[in-house]
């Protein structure tokens, strides 16, 4: 459920209801409503919550179970590492 990802990301990026409200020009409150289910942000919300998160509109959304992590921001060797540690998880896998 959106809600739930709302708040995963939130905490995986250590910011409170305040610093995500912040960033987005909302309440509290407002992010604390789209956490608990009762309200959902809106189309506008949703595209900011994915671009301040790094993943897609599809994953906040719950219809793509993969998550995409954008690394166009991170130096060649930083990416090497990223990519290196997923081709590790991969052959534990196998």
């Amino acid at each position: 459920m959106v809600c739930e990802k709302i708040k995963n990301l939130r905490e995986l990026n250590q910011m409170t209801q305040s610093d995500l409200a912040r960033k987005l020009g909302v309440t509290r409150s407002s992010v604390n409503a789209w956490e608990m289910g009762i309200n959902t942000p809106s189309t506008q919300y949703l595209v900011e919550l994915a671009q301040l998160f790094r993943v897609s509109t599809d994953y906040l959304l719950g219809v793509e179970r993969s998550v995409t992590v954008r690394v166009d921001h991170l130096a060649e060797d930083e990416k090497e590492i990223i990519f290196a540690l997923m081709k590790k998880f991969e052959s534990f896998r196998q």
